[in-house]
């Protein structure tokens, strides 16, 4: 079970994303676990041993704290990328999940 968390500023607008992904992992045989936080709720997740984060991706609208979260992140083995701001916007899950799927297996 792979653990996908989106960061975006409120935690609402990826929620939709979060639905698409989940699709497309069904429909791929993914077994996923996708969840979307706000910026303030993205520590906490991330500190929870018990359900270990195996990719963080930032929405858009917070790429700014990509540099945040790369030092929050280092030694800690979670690859970290910003949303692609088209595929965001066309809520893309298929091409967001495939993004996250790459960059866990590097």
């Amino acid at each position: 079970m792979r653990r996908i968390m989106l960061v975006c500023s409120a935690g609402m607008s990826t929620s939709l994303l979060v639905t698409k992904m989940e699709k497309a992992a069904a429909d791929q045989g993914v077994e996923a676990d996708i969840f979307a936080v706000s910026a303030s709720e993205a520590d906490e997740k991330l500190e929870d041993a018990a359900k270990p984060v195996d990719v963080l991706l930032l929405g858009p609208q917070v790429r700014f704290m990509k540099a945040q979260f790369e030092e929050k992140l280092a030694g800690k083995n979670i690859p970290l990328d910003v949303i692609d701001m088209k595929d965001y916007g066309m809520m893309n899950g298929e091409s967001v999940l495939k993004t996250a799927i790459e960059l866990m297996d590097q």
